[in-house]
């Protein structure tokens, strides 16, 4: 009977772990619209893609950046779709598939503000970025607190 509890305690634990790898947690800064259901969510299938004549990688005629596929580095985020753009704010959240992490990509926080057409595109808003480890990686776009759209890299760099 003893070596029965014993195992079930050991499985208990191990059976924890499992259930705890992969938990999401969001960050307590993050911007009070985000919600957990967006991250879990996200379509991993629907990977980014080269389109246009700049060399935009994203959602074509949805939203897209030019310098995506490195660790930090300025990119050039681009919006179709955007109507009346004075004061429209920009909320870039990346998750991190294989460690589950959500965190800002952005150099300086979670939101920025976007400028007016450029490359086609709607709105437009460069920016510093760090992606601090390789891998797979969704960047959910908010726009004026909404979700807009979702962009899926593989990061290698």
């Amino acid at each position: 009977m003893r070596r029965f509890l014993i195992l079930c305690g050991i499985l208990l634990v191990v059976v924890g772990c499992v259930k705890n790898e992969g938990t999401i947690v969001l960050p307590e800064d993050i911007p009070d619209f985000v919600q957990l259901s967006d991250v879990e969510t996200i379509n991993w299938h629907n990977k980014a893609v080269e389109f246009g004549d700049r060399g935009i990688i994203g959602n074509e005629n949805k939203s897209g950046v030019i310098g995506g596929g490195l660790t930090t580095y300025k990119w050039m985020w681009h919006l179709w779709g955007i109507e009346n753009i004075r004061d429209t704010k920009l909320t870039i959240v990346g998750f991190h598939k294989e460690s589950s992490t959500v965190q800002p990509i952005l150099v300086d926080g979670w939101t920025i503000g976007l400028g007016g057409p450029n490359n086609g595109a709607d709105a437009h808003t460069p920016s510093g970025v760090i992606i601090p480890e390789p891998g797979e990686w969704a960047i959910l776009l908010y726009v004026n607190e909404k979700l807009f759209d979702t962009l899926v890299y593989e990061i290698n760099e």
